[in-house]
């Protein structure tokens, strides 16, 4: 096998199995879709689906000063979270662009897992090694030694609760905990990607099988099914989730994105891109970037990544991800519009598809928000 070839999940053999259709995702090979991609949307939405995300890189800080080296790392403040809790944060270039968004989990006093974008995993894991210098701390890729199975929907705790013996009612969103999954060890996570509730199960690559069986012979009463990646992006994309390489770029800095609630000033010490992203802070505030917004068709074309958002025969902005929606039934898109254009309702807003500008409706994120 050569080098370049994908890397395989230890459920690799098991999606086979199932007919999915694979795909070389971020140098690793993954399922797609197994059936009907739109139906594995509406599994998620309406009772559950079972995701491999193995691809995903997990990175563990340990050490007496492993919060210290994260919050210069990073742009949040880790040293905040407490045990069993996990917080959304990003990791900045000097210059203030997004090198990617990741999730932090503290697992004990002094160690804490991140886990990273699988296309960004190395170069996250190459800037905090170069970033624990001096630091009283270690940084480990652990990215063999876990397999990641996400149970998403709004049947998942009751699917869950029958094959762990965690408390998962009293595991708060943004949280993990230890506990056994069919018998097995697991960090149990309850974060998500897809607008639903749901729980992500980190377990050794050596029982990623049996959990993955477990939980599929658990949820074929509830309407369980497996799910690939392209559900999963119309999920993310429904509720209004960037994702890296399209929403999230090292172009972008966390403010230009919308997302500049992520960077806290406040904490003690300084931080990688601390004073590029203070300019960025006040450059938003006194002249707001370009916005991201929803964009809903009108018409059955689709926007894509790339296409320009036009009004008045200019262009205005670029959509960043699009598709169908099975859930509004109609093609959706976020984009990065100019202010002026970026109010929900903005009149005369198109998205210049193959030479035609399509008419679209500008609201804002997210699309889809669940219930309860």
């Amino acid at each position: 096998m050569s080098s370049n070839a994908p890397r395989r999940t230890a459920l690799d053999a098991l999606h086979r199995s199932l007919g999915a259709t694979m795909t070389d995702f971020a140098g690793w090979d993954m399922p797609l879709r197994y059936g009907s991609e739109r139906d594995e949307h509406v599994a998620v939405r309406t009772k559950a689906g079972l995701f491999d995300l193995s691809h995903m890189g997990e990175i563990t800080v340990t050490g007496p000063q492993a919060a210290a080296l994260l919050n210069h790392a990073l742009v949040g403040n880790i040293a905040t979270v407490g045990t069993g809790r996990a917080r959304y944060t990003m990791i900045c270039q000097e210059d203030g662009g997004i090198l990617d968004d990741l999730i932090v989990y503290r697992l004990a006093e002094h160690e804490y897992m991140v886990v990273a974008n699988a296309s960004n995993a190395q170069v996250v894991l190459d800037a905090l090694t170069g970033r624990a210098a001096g630091f009283d701390a270690e940084v480990r890729d652990d990215r063999d030694a876990y397999a990641l199975i996400a149970v998403q929907g709004p049947e998942s705790p009751g699917i869950l609760k029958t094959v762990t013996d965690a408390d998962l009612d009293g595991l708060k969103y943004y949280a993990g905990l230890p506990g056994t999954v069919a018998g097995v060890p697991a960090l149990i996570a309850r974060t998500g990607y897809t607008g639903e509730d749901g729980f992500e199960l980190f377990v050794a690559p050596a029982d990623a099988e049996k959990v993955w069986q477990a939980l599929t012979d658990a949820g074929a009463p509830a309407g369980l099914v497996p799910c690939g990646l392209s559900c999963r992006d119309t999920l993310r994309l429904e509720a209004g989730m960037p994702l890296y390489g399209h929403e999230l770029t090292t172009s972008l800095t966390p403010f230009d994105a919308g997302l500049g609630r992520v960077v806290k000033f406040e904490k003690d010490g300084d931080f990688v891109g601390r004073a590029a992203l203070q300019e960025a802070a006040s450059r938003a505030e006194q002249n707001p970037p370009r916005v991201l917004v929803g964009l809903i068709a009108e018409g059955r074309r689709v926007p894509r990544a790339g296409f320009s958002v036009v009004a008045g025969g200019e262009v205005i902005g670029e959509v960043t991800s699009g598709a169908p929606s099975p859930t509004l039934g109609r093609p959706i898109a976020m984009a990065y519009v100019d202010a002026a254009h970026a109010a929900p309702g903005t009149a005369g807003v198109g998205v210049d598809i193959r030479g035609k500008s399509e008419p679209h409706q500008v609201v804002s994120l997210p699309f889809y928000k669940r219930q309860n």
